[in-house]
């Protein structure tokens, strides 16, 4: 599995988002400035960030984004199952019931089964207040 670069992307607009939330909107071209995406290509990943309810949108002169809800809320999960999809390492895993007429006489389901089970574990145990706690670690801000 690989990640795309809309999938990478969206999980940084979500960072930026939650590092300069001041109550404002947060307009597109500062993002865009600030992760160095293009502004056409940000407006597609928003889009779908907006359409999956994880953003809000404000129309108008003072408009922009903002999270729709804390950053706590959000899971690396969450941002790359809208952007990619099912995050199963192969194609019989993808279905809640098993499609594969072989899957009774697979050696390596099983090695299938514990990766999906480790990439799940470790997507859905990282929120976006712990990347954003991350960056600030980074980049020596505190909250105080």
């Amino acid at each position: 599995m690989k990640i795309s670069a809309k999938g990478r992307y969206a999980l940084q607009v979500m960072v930026d988002l939650a590092m300069h939330n001041t109550g404002e909107s947060i307009k597109v071209k500062d993002i865009a400035r600030r992760q160095g995406i293009s502004e056409k290509y940000l407006e597609q990943i928003i889009g779908l960030l907006n359409k999956a309810g994880y953003v809000k949108s404000i129309r108008g002169a003072q408009g922009g984004y903002h999270l729709a809800k804390d950053p706590s809320q959000y899971t690396v999960g969450m941002i790359l199952r809208l952007t990619e999809g099912n995050l199963s390492p192969v194609a019989c895993l993808e279905d809640e019931v098993n499609q594969c007429e072989r899957c009774d006489e697979c050696e390596t389901l099983d090695v299938w089964k514990r990766l999906a089970g480790a990439i799940n574990m470790v997507v859905d145990g990282v929120t976006i207040a712990d990347l954003m706690e991350k960056k600030k670690d980074r980049l020596g801000e505190t909250d105080e």
